[in-house]
């Protein structure tokens, strides 16, 4: 099931032109993840990073139009099964209709130390799709 995430393009995001400076959406991108984790998963960074942390491994972008101070930009994510220690992640960013940008990511669950861990069961369970289920 695809996990929509609400932002508005806030000053803090633009350049001297207005738009969208590029790593702001990587920032954004990471707010889409940490609210994924606590309103679908049940497991908030806060709690997570008591214990581990989701590093982004590798991540790729595709930047198909501009965004402008004050738009309201809808970032859809979705994910592949979960590996053992890791999750593939695929975004779709629209401003209504018109796509902004597409990004995939992969992120590893590691334990204190670092080290890649096993999903705990739980949010296993949550990341696989069960029969009739879209990934």
């Amino acid at each position: 099931m695809t996990f929509h995430h609400p932002q508005k393009v806030l000053f803090r995001h633009c350049d001297p032109a207005g738009i969208v400076f590029y790593p702001r959406y990587f920032e954004m991108l990471n707010d889409c993840v940490e609210a994924f984790f606590d309103e679908a998963l049940g497991w908030s960074f806060e709690a997570m990073h008591r214990v581990g942390a989701v590093p982004t491994v590798e991540i790729s972008a595709t930047f198909r139009a501009v965004s402008r101070h004050g738009d309201v930009l809808d970032f859809a994510l979705d994910h592949d099964p979960p590996g053992r220690t890791s999750l593939a992640l695929a975004f779709t960013v629209t401003c209504g209709e018109e796509q902004r940008l597409t990004a995939r990511a992969t992120i590893v669950n590691v334990d204190g130390a670092g080290r890649p861990t096993p999903w705990p069961d739980a949010i296993r369970a949550r990341l696989t799709p069960t029969t009739g289920d879209a990934p």
